[in-house]
């Protein structure tokens, strides 16, 4: 498994602007994901398939928020840093910049 850690990010959407939070860890043998992004609630999100190539993580998760819709997401990584997208509906792609490892 890669990207496993706490990561820092930088996130420009129109409904926020700043750091987010992103955790990747081992759930059971399968992908395991958390997202902090402060003074946002954020919706429960469930992880339908993750698919490992190479250095980047590819996800389809989906949210009762978005009820039919998948969200898609995508982490490269290199050493310590990250760089990705994800795609919502109704929102778009939303680059994520500057991502670093803050803990194992």
């Amino acid at each position: 498994m890669i990207g496993l850690g706490t990561w820092q990010c930088s996130v420009d959407t129109m409904f926020f602007s700043g750091t987010a939070e992103v955790r990747v860890f081992d759930n059971n043998g399968e992908y395991g994901f958390e997202l902090k992004v402060p003074n946002v609630d954020i919706p429960k999100i469930d992880v339908k398939e993750v698919i490992e190539e190479g250095n980047t993580i590819n996800a389809v998760a989906t949210a009762a928020l978005l009820p039919g819709k998948e969200i898609n997401l995508s982490l490269e990584f290199d050493g310590d840093t990250f760089t990705g997208f994800v795609k919502v509906p109704f929102i778009g792609k939303v680059k994520i910049k500057d991502g670093k490892k803050i803990a194992d």
